[in-house]
């Protein structure tokens, strides 16, 4: 093939097989429209009184012997998602929501009208069969069906056996595929629930509260992003859809729930990468009479608990890497962290000017608005982050970027917050809470002008709030984590869209 030939191999191939898939689906219409018309359609079928699993069987007779047969009669129901028939015997497997078991059907058993009936099923149907559990010859544990019952017509093929739904966007979209073909996939899934369920554990046996606070809210405030917008008819008022959960469980705070936390959606109108979805779970907490201190020793031992109660270690592979969660956490602050890897001391740096300089010597973009604070969090953004492999607790971060944060009181162009870093990535941000309402509204101030000077993820002023404040707000630690990304930690994930059940798309034109 001459290289101006065009190469239309591939294109011919993908016509093919949607010829066949085509085909195939056309098969099994034609088989319930049979069905039916003989009086058996299996969806008029309301119920089956299933009573056993695969993966509890598996267990419970795992030193049955060779050629054994258990006298045990069990109704199992789900998926068959292999079939291999043999004349008068055959063999499928059928996936449960716990596993897999061979069933084994035999036509003097089930009887010649029975036999044929189940020789006709696809894979990909959902079937409901009785029978005894015994171990073959080959020592598989299976059951022996003597009644089989059709519950659901699969009117589309599953991808080939062999290697499932390979396609990653593919996956994506029909993740309902994907946890039918990729076991695999579906482990992940399971695994995220119980990460959830051992952080409210976790968190229960430490005296905090769950609540739940507005998704739909008039000021999104409480993270540097853009919320997205809509419009509430009944009221004729702009809405905006959460972006933090912050500023109403520190009202839960003022109104004496001391120890608070939330896991929700929150919402945020950026882009989409392999850390970033715009839906995403976040868990937020805040705990009266303590600090940041108090929330980095809470986080270490949290992140540790979770990961020994999940994958039964607190060392967890992570791309190339070995994650050690059972060590002490580094710390550091942000200053030491810049010095270390940049080579540059920000508490040598007298103000924004001279900041402004270090950063066109260094390669660093920034704004004209950005102070010198922004600014060390550019130099921290650029030459640190991807060096922070191993579990790294960065402080003290500067006040421009911290508008909700109380000062550090020996520097006060510091706050009392850090950042959680595994892996090169932010994996919580947590401050001691800002409770004066006068510094909070001078913050508020400060963000206001930099939305004017075209920040759009700055804060906006929530007077509710502040009034909370001058209510009485008592000193308070307070976090926010990324569930997705622990869960992607946790499971060994590359992207955020492997630990999301249904992640945004862009829509198929």
């Amino acid at each position: 093939m001459s290289e101006n030939t065009p190469n239309t191999a591939p294109n011919a191939q993908d016509s093919q097989t949607a010829q066949q898939l085509s085909e195939q689906a056309a098969v099994r219409r034609q088989k319930l429209s049979e069905l039916r018309a003989a009086g058996q359609d299996p969806f008029v079928i309301t119920s089956y009184p299933q009573d056993a699993y695969s993966a509890d069987l598996k267990a419970e007779y795992a030193d049955l012997p060779a050629e054994t047969d258990t006298g045990r009669i069990v109704a199992l129901a789900g998926r068959m998602i292999s079939k291999r028939v043999m004349g008068k015997a055959s063999f499928a497997h059928l996936r449960d929501a716990r596993g897999d078991i061979q069933i084994f059907a035999k036509r003097d058993m089930l009887g010649d009208e029975a036999y044929a009936a189940f020789k006709k099923l696809d894979v990909g149907d959902i079937v409901g069969c009785k029978g005894e559990v015994f171990r073959t010859k080959m020592g598989e544990l299976s059951v022996r069906v003597s009644e089989l019952t059709l519950l659901s017509k699969s009117l589309q093929p599953l991808p080939e056996k062999f290697h499932g739904l390979t396609d990653r966007e593919a996956r994506y979209r029909q993740r309902y595929v994907d946890l039918i073909t990729n076991p695999d996939s579906r482990e992940v899934f399971i695994k995220r629930s119980r990460i959830i369920s051992a952080i409210r554990h976790y968190l229960e046996d430490r005296g905090f509260l769950e609540v739940e606070t507005p998704m739909l809210v008039e000021n999104a405030g409480g993270a540097a992003a853009r919320p997205f917008e809509t419009h509430y008819n009944a009221l004729d008022t702009d809405v905006k859809l959460r972006i933090s959960l912050e500023l109403y469980l520190k009202r839960l705070i003022v109104g004496g729930m001391d120890r608070v936390f939330e896991i929700g959606r929150v919402f945020r109108n950026e882009g989409l990468d392999a850390r970033h979805n715009p839906e995403f779970t976040l868990m937020e907490l805040y705990q009266a009479y303590t600090d940041y201190h108090g929330m980095m020793d809470l986080t270490e031992d949290m992140f540790r608990t979770v990961a020994q109660q999940v994958c039964g270690t607190t060392t967890v592979p992570y791309g190339e890497v070995m994650i050690d969660l059972g060590k002490p956490f580094a710390r550091l602050t942000m200053v030491e962290a810049v010095k270390q890897y940049a080579g540059v001391d920000f508490d040598a740096v007298p103000d924004t000017a001279a900041a402004q300089k270090l950063a066109d010597e260094h390669g660093v973009a920034y704004e004209p608005r950005h102070k010198k604070g922004d600014i060390l969090n550019l130099f921290f953004e650029q030459f640190v982050e991807e060096h922070l492999i191993q579990p790294t607790f960065v402080l003290d971060h500067p006040v421009e970027i911290s508008p909700l944060t109380k000062r550090k009181p020996d520097k006060p162009d510091y706050v009392e917050r850090f950042e959680l870093f595994i892996y090169g990535r932010e994996m919580c941000n947590a401050y001691s809470e800002l409770n004066d309402p006068i510094d909070q509204r001078a913050r508020f101030a400060a963000q206001e002008e930099q939305f004017a000077q075209g920040d759009e993820e700055a804060n906006h002023t929530d007077e509710d709030f502040l009034n909370a404040l001058e209510i009485g707000m008592p000193p308070t630690g307070g976090i926010g984590y990324g569930i997705d990304r622990l869960v992607m930690l946790l499971t060994n994930a590359p992207a955020i869209r492997d630990v999301l059940l249904f992640p945004t798309m862009k829509p198929i034109e």
